[in-house]
């Protein structure tokens, strides 16, 4: 887990300026301290999150000038009167001396600090420069404990604190509090978010809209994971009576494209219902409103829906068509860098170990997650658990590939965007990570690592 960041102090230099800090330097190596000035801890405050200190305050270069300060022209005036004229003369060479002797400092603290770097020397606490990796080179072994993934994966997240595992990962997190389609995709564009966990659409989405991700987890449910939703009083039994319908949509998230495929199953086209275009996290609303006569809902979302509006009319119903494919996908950048491909290779296999503690554990998940986190009845949890099944992680992603095409050149027909191969956004390196995990966690403890992270460096 990430270390806490170092609060602000004091300096306690004692005054130590540029060349007596180098000097300070040079005779910390003398004792076999690879160290620089900038690295002492007494050389002044941090800022917080940073190993790197504040600058201090340039100091003056120069003493005060006559007449300067308050009442500066009188004391002038007073100053010229009594006197020699020789020091006004001579200040201006005081002052050039000065000078140099500050220029001749910083420059050896210039040429020391070069030095340090040249001898391969860094600051405590802080990853060594990665090498870049190639697409198709393997992923790397050691991952330094420094190296600090940003990670949106909430649910895993949960599962790996009740496992005892989240303390145990080999490189540092910042977990971030994303899930969905559209809010990964904009973290990925701003460059700050690494991974994140996903349906099957946003992967498509995000390289329509010119955003380089890769997939390198494949989760595949028992069961599919949304019903179609309908508003009280709203008249639909089956999906052959939606034509007419007002339909939630949500074109960059896995319900959009999961609309599409319905409509495609039952013979109609975008003409013969009404799209409303709306987030994912706004389909409830719209339901209860009558905004939407029918929207894809699933989990906490469709158990909370059903248990307020069933009295007055409201219900769900199967749609007949494949929908149980889930993602961990990154930034394909992300895996430029050898030490985050490496972490994040580690990080599949906790993450497909933790989901599998939590089929396993189904009590402690109940009343962890879906009592305290999300306020629903341990009754209720358990439904949810029944209804997504054993977590199923395939070593071949033939099948995951080849549902990913077709759903890619749906959305593709459906928005003009130009078709691309799915396959391309599928890290094959990662691929058989899961089931080796899950063949390997047989039998283990909740905290025993898992067999496969041979490749980790503690």
């Amino acid at each position: 887990m990430a270390r806490p960041s170092r609060g602000r102090r004091a300096p306690r230099d004692g005054g130590r300026g540029p060349l007596d800090r180098a000097v300070h330097g040079r005779a910390a190596r003398r004792h076999g301290r690879c160290s620089s000035w900038r690295d002492d801890p007494e050389d002044g405050p941090r800022a917080i999150g940073s190993a790197r200190p504040i600058p201090a305050s340039p100091e003056r270069s120069s003493p005060r000038r006559l007449g300067g300060g308050r009442g500066g022209a009188r004391a002038s005036a007073k100053r010229h009167r009594f006197q020699p004229r020789t020091e006004v003369h001579l200040r201006p060479f005081i002052d050039r001396i000065r000078s140099l002797a500050t220029f001749a400092a910083l420059s050896a603290l210039s040429a020391l600090s070069t030095l340090i770097a040249s001898s391969g020397c860094k600051r405590d606490g802080e990853a060594s420069a990665a090498a870049t990796l190639a697409p198709d080179a393997p992923i790397p072994a050691e991952i330094p404990r420094e190296t600090r993934l940003s990670i949106g994966d909430p649910t895993v997240q949960k599962q790996l604190q009740l496992s005892g595992d989240i303390d145990r990962l080999p490189f540092r997190v910042d977990w971030q509090n994303i899930s969905g389609g559209p809010q990964t995709i904009e973290a990925f564009r701003a460059g700050v978010l690494d991974a994140g966990a996903v349906g099957d659409t946003p992967p498509i989405h995000a390289t329509f809209t010119g955003v380089d991700v890769k997939i390198l987890t494949v989760q595949v449910r028992e069961k599919p994971i949304y019903e179609l939703a309908t508003a009280p009083g709203a008249q639909v039994a089956s999906i052959g009576d939606l034509r007419g319908k007002k339909i939630a949509y949500s074109p960059g998230q896995a319900q959009g494209a999961l609309v599409l495929r319905v409509l495609k199953k039952a013979g109609l086209s975008q003409k013969d219902v009404t799209l409303v275009q709306l987030g994912s996290t706004e389909f409830k609303e719209a339901l209860t409103s009558r905004q939407v006569d029918v929207a894809p809902l699933a989990g906490v979302t469709l158990m909370r829906y059903l248990n307020e509006y069933r009295a007055e009319g409201a219900s769900s119903i199967a749609h007949g068509v494949r929908d149980n494919l889930g993602f961990l996908h990154v930034r394909a950048e992300a895996l430029k860098d050898a030490h985050k491909a490496a972490a994040l290779y580690d990080y599949a296999k906790w993450r497909a170990r933790a989901q599998l503690w939590a089929y396993a554990h189904p009590e402690a998940w109940i009343e962890a997650y879906y009592v305290k986190d999300q306020g629903l009845s341990a009754k209720e949890g358990r439904f949810l658990i029944e209804a997504a099944g054993k977590p199923q992680v395939p070593r071949d992603w033939s099948e995951a590939i080849a549902l990913t095409q077709e759903t890619a050149d749906l959305l593709a027909e459906a928005s003009g965007q130009k078709r691309f191969e799915a396959r391309t956004i599928f890290d094959l390196r990662f691929q058989t990570i899961g089931a080796e995990v899950a063949g390997a966690a047989e039998g283990a403890g909740p905290t025993d690592r898992p067999a496969t992270a041979d490749r980790s460096t503690p």
